[in-house]
């Protein structure tokens, strides 16, 4: 099992930016690669931004590219992810998630954090 914890969500105006954080534990050995996602309501999930976590390799959805980066601490257990440029479209819950390397789907999720960017 592996457990997720974010936090680093809240209100911020357009143009600013946002460090979201999300700290996992339990079987942490076993995580190949984190993600970030997020919702808003009304819409579809969205993959956001993703990272292999021993090779570092990252992706990053289309709508996010040049604003947003994805980072890992591996002694830490937590992935990162530094939000600029901020747009209200932007606006969602943000959500983390976990993969293992004997799965092919996200399994482990967070509970998700609020972000909201105010026009």
């Amino acid at each position: 099992q592996v457990q997720l914890v974010e936090s680093g969500g809240g209100l911020v105006q357009a143009g600013g930016s946002l460090r979201l954080s999300c700290a996992a534990s339990g079987a942490t050995s076993s995580i190949y690669r984190m993600g970030w996602f997020r919702q808003a309501p009304g819409k579809e999930r969205e993959s956001v931004a993703r990272i292999d976590w021993r090779g570092g390799s990252t992706y990053y959805g289309d709508s996010v590219k040049g604003r947003f980066t994805i980072s890992r601490d591996n002694a830490k257990n937590t992935v990162y992810l530094q939000m600029n440029s901020l747009k209200h479209e932007d606006t969602a819950v943000y959500y983390c998630a976990v993969r293992r390397a004997i799965k092919v789907q996200y399994e482990y999720w967070g509970q998700g954090t609020q972000v909201t960017v105010s026009s």
